[in-house]
């Protein structure tokens, strides 16, 4: 049987319509950098699932009845509860979003000069960790090189890496494992709890603390059911509860698991850990029980909890985002295989082979979207991973040329998804049309927030 979206709905948005003249105009004036063109000239945004989901009527409802209290608020309790029952952890705190939760649990176990290990850092996860003077090293599974493969589980990490750095002679400099479910960075791809089961062994074998970057941890249970045997027949929150007692804690935003529009938490195991994360926390953020957050978002963090681990609704979601990934395929655009859920990331090397690396394939693919339909997405390929020198040339090129297509949760509905891949299809019957790019200006961290471009 068809799946379908398990709610209806009840409050709407409009969206802007816009000429390409009009988008040409905008696109200029942002210097060819997505984060800089105003929301109001974008009609489909798949920038981001972070905190660009659909509230639902519930967490409105317990977000009106918010308690603003400084200290020890009902909704603190609320937001605590359901957290206890899901990870396990004797330390929660509540952050207002996912890179304070990484800043601080950070600042909590890595020094100059530490490595932190992971299956795939993200963006602001590996600005934290060298803002720190600390090294991040990516360590993801053989499987993950393969674009066109259909492993279910792209997104573990290389384990026989992880022990051979471990056991050698850096492996006292590693300050902390952290693998992220899914893996986003790595194409949105699941992380079986084998891996994770293994992971496990070896951090208690090398006392190292091993972390969970839980941003899509709801997303990441479902896939385990649906693709590794062990689990088929188990619940998302029974599976999500396992993989949260393997580890020493995590950091997890909860602007896309909880569906809320802002929100995060660290959960610890460590009583002196948690400490120093709860002295930071206060000075830094707000007091122990409320981190930076206003009441009305505990209180839908809270509902939001119970809402993502639905069967229905990630069985409608997987669903959506297959529907998608079928039309881009037929569209003529190749994907990372499997498809994942929170995103489709499209191969822009192989659609736009007569772009070199330089000329950022993906960059190019993305502005090309907008301008030709509206639609916002983001680069995850040179500009993202590249390595630049002084005058913002590129010197080495990312192993692939991405563009990571978001798909918020709640928020489109099928024609709109059926737009973009017109929208896609009609790049693909014409791609050397598609010009390249260059960097104008770019800070070293985090550049593609910032960097500015021109077409070549």
């Amino acid at each position: 049987m068809k799946s379908f979206p398990p709610y209806r709905v009840q409050v709407v948005k409009e969206i802007p319509i816009t000429t390409r003249p009009e988008r040409e105009e905008a696109l200029s004036r942002a210097g060819y950098n997505m984060f800089d063109v105003p929301a109001g000239m974008v009609t489909i945004d798949l920038l981001t699932d972070s905190g660009t989901g659909a509230v639902s009527a519930a967490q409105e409802a317990a977000a009106a009845a918010a308690d603003r209290s400084y200290a020890g608020s009902d909704s603190y309790y609320r937001f605590r509860h359901a957290l206890d029952e899901l990870t396990g952890f004797p330390h929660i705190f509540p952050v207002h979003q996912g890179r304070a939760a990484e800043r601080i649990l950070f600042s909590a176990v890595l020094a100059p000069g530490r490595i932190s290990l992971s299956n795939t850092h993200f963006d602001t996860t590996r600005a934290n960790v060298e803002l720190l003077g600390a090294q991040a090293l990516d360590l993801p599974c053989p499987e993950a090189a393969d674009l066109d493969s259909l492993d279910p589980f792209k997104g573990n990490i290389d384990l026989a890496r992880l022990e051979e750095i471990l056991a050698g002679p850096d492996g006292e400099r590693v300050g902390q494992v952290l693998i992220t479910i899914t893996n986003n960075g790595g194409g949105g791809q699941p992380v079986s709890m084998a891996n994770l089961k293994a992971v496990r062994e070896l951090c208690k074998r090398f006392q190292v603390p091993f972390f969970l970057d839980a941003a899509r941890f709801a997303e990441n249970a479902w896939l385990v059911t649906q693709r590794e045997a062990e689990y088929a027949g188990h619940t998302p929150r029974a599976v999500a509860q396992e993989a949260f007692a393997l580890a020493d804690g995590c950091v997890a935003s909860l602007k896309k698991d909880a569906i809320s529009p802002m929100g995060a938490m660290i959960g610890i195991s460590d009583a002196e850990v948690a400490q120093r994360c709860e002295v930071n926390l206060i000075a830094t953020e707000g007091f122990r029980t409320y981190g930076g957050l206003a009441a009305h978002d505990l209180e839908r963090v809270a509902q939001g909890l119970e809402e993502v681990l639905n069967p229905h609704y990630l069985r409608s979601r997987t669903a959506e985002a297959a529907h998608l990934a079928r039309l881009v395929n037929e569209a003529g655009v190749d994907i990372v295989q499997p498809p994942g859920i929170h995103a489709l990331y499209l191969n822009a090397g192989r659609l736009l082979p007569h772009i070199p690396s330089s000329g950022f394939p993906g960059h190019a693919l993305a502005c090309e979207l907008y301008l030709a339909g509206g639609i916002r997405c983001v680069e995850l390929g040179s500009l993202y991973l590249g390595e630049f020198d002084e005058q913002h040339n590129l010197r080495t090129p990312a192993p692939f040329e991405l563009v990571r297509v978001a798909i918020p949760r709640r928020t489109y509905t099928q024609a709109h998804l059926e737009y973009v891949a017109d929208v896609l299809g009609t790049i693909a019957k014409n791609p050397e049309s598609v010009p390249e790019y260059r960097v104008v200006d770019a800070p070293p961290i985090l550049r593609h927030f910032n960097l500015k471009m021109r077409k070549a």
